[in-house]
């Protein structure tokens, strides 16, 4: 009897162990879809009534944590280069240009429930940094005398919430979102003749992915 008493203590604190979610000291790793889609708005172009639009893109995203405590993990969020197009109403041009992107942000967030619970859900605030590059004018845009586009990088504030649920001791699921602080200038010449536009994105990114705990 004792030895069945003993075996069945060393299962239940095994059980116990297993379905701690965060913990002190976890480091986990998520990777799954990630789309941006922009909130966005421009100055007026030219003297017209009509700005400049990013489009929405998706990529690869991936996660990496750290929690620091039981309840608050520092977060790198990171991605494949996102691909946005570029379009404007003015004169009826539509996509003229495109951009591609990296945002990495890195989050501090806090997690609501005990390490016991198997949802887990947190919300943080954070900083993002996003780096333009490979900036050009399509055929459209260079038929109507645009060139020499350039994106200033930004530097802006985030915001996410989420939800983690722990399937077992290692892999979990992950739904979150963030809402991230991207302002930039467009600069560009029109007919050899330099011009610039503000542009705030200020996008809203949803991921959807699957976690691995070490």
């Amino acid at each position: 009897m004792k030895k069945t008493l003993c075996g069945l203590a060393v299962i239940s604190a095994l059980f116990s162990a297993n379905v701690l979610a965060h913990q002190q000291g976890d480091i986990f790793v998520r990777a799954g879809l990630a789309a941006v889609v922009p909130l966005d708005s421009s100055d007026d172009i030219l003297d017209s009534n009509d700005g400049l639009k990013v489009n929405s893109a998706a990529q690869l995203g991936l996660t990496i944590d750290y929690m620091l405590t039981d309840h608050i993990s520092l977060e790198l969020l990171g991605a494949t280069p996102f691909e946005h197009d570029i379009s404007t109403d003015f004169g009826g041009l539509g996509e003229v240009a495109t951009t591609k992107q990296l945002p990495p942000t890195l989050m501090v967030n806090y997690y609501f429930n005990e390490p016991a619970a198997k949802w887990q859900p947190y919300a943080g605030v954070g900083v993002n940094f996003t780096n333009f590059y490979d900036n050009s004018f399509n055929d459209t845009g260079k038929d109507a005398g645009l060139s020499d586009l350039d994106l200033d990088n930004s530097w802006g504030a985030a915001l996410d919430i989420g939800v983690d649920y722990q399937v077992n001791e290692h892999w979990l699921v992950n739904a979150a979102v963030w809402y991230t602080d991207i302002r930039t200038t467009a600069h560009y010449k029109v007919a050899g003749d330099e011009h610039s536009t503000n542009v705030d994105i200020n996008p809203l990114v949803f991921m959807a992915s699957v976690g691995y705990k070490f």
